[in-house]
């Protein structure tokens, strides 16, 4: 299977071209450094059941009821078809720059939804969901976390815009079965965007929360609990 960088570099390298300068966070809700970025079981626990079905993922989103005051749904954007370019990242460019214009992992059954904090921050989280074998799943998103975090530094070039990236390991919280997590820095035009990363595989279920770091920690466990539901 061919594996397309899109999911992190979707929210991030690319739209970040549209995130507020004011998206980045404070110091008190940035993560403390850590030296992993996953946590792995053996990837077939014998617990995974079927894949789930596109429409059964979406039901299993998070929503503005969910979430609690002041969040507000963003509209999809429409595919983009930019030429990107990842710089400084061998292992991006195995994996295929021009994938980071798709917006999503190339599994089948998958939902999305994004929204809008409107609290005077503008800050933003989405969350992703995918349905696959355990082995499937576990293998598309550790490449593209390996990846990420392999690289301290690199480049994204969208068009005529040039976003410098750092990638951070980060420890994810103990859920699920695997995990993986990330802290990266934007810079473009003099101002820095952070976007904190963080995925969770549960038997056949893949979630993938991003968005300002303080947003992910607070709806993370929630957003688990939702999309792993047996009811």
């Amino acid at each position: 299977m061919r594996v397309r960088v899109a999911t992190a570099l979707s929210l991030t390298a690319v739209t970040v071209l549209a995130l507020p300068a004011c998206s980045a966070e404070t110091s008190k809700d940035k993560p403390s450094t850590v030296s992993s970025a996953r946590a792995r079981k053996p990837a077939d626990t014998g617990q995974d059941g079927a894949p789930l079905a596109s429409a059964a993922l979406q039901k299993r989103l998070l929503n503005e009821s969910d979430l609690g005051s002041g969040y507000l749904r963003k509209q999809e954007r429409p595919s983009q078809h930019d030429d990107v370019t990842v710089l400084g990242c061998p292992a991006l460019n195995e994996l295929g720059s021009d994938a980071a214009t798709g917006g999503s992992l190339a599994f089948p059954r998958q939902a999305k939804a994004a929204f809008t904090y409107t609290d005077g921050s503008n800050s933003e989280i989405s969350e992703e969901l995918y349905s696959n074998t355990a082995q499937q799943l576990s293998d598309g998103i550790g490449q593209i976390f390996d990846a990420m975090t392999g690289c301290a530094t690199y480049q994204v070039v969208s068009g005529s815009a040039r976003i410098h990236v750092a990638s951070q390991a980060m420890a994810a919280p103990k859920l699920g079965d695997e995990q993986w997590s990330q802290l990266l820095t934007f810079s473009a035009g003099g101002q820095d965007t952070v976007v904190k990363q963080t995925a969770i595989r549960d038997g056949s279920v893949l979630l993938i929360v991003s968005g300002s770091p303080a947003l992910v920690d607070r709806h993370l466990g929630k957003a688990l609990t939702k999309a792993t539901a047996t009811s």
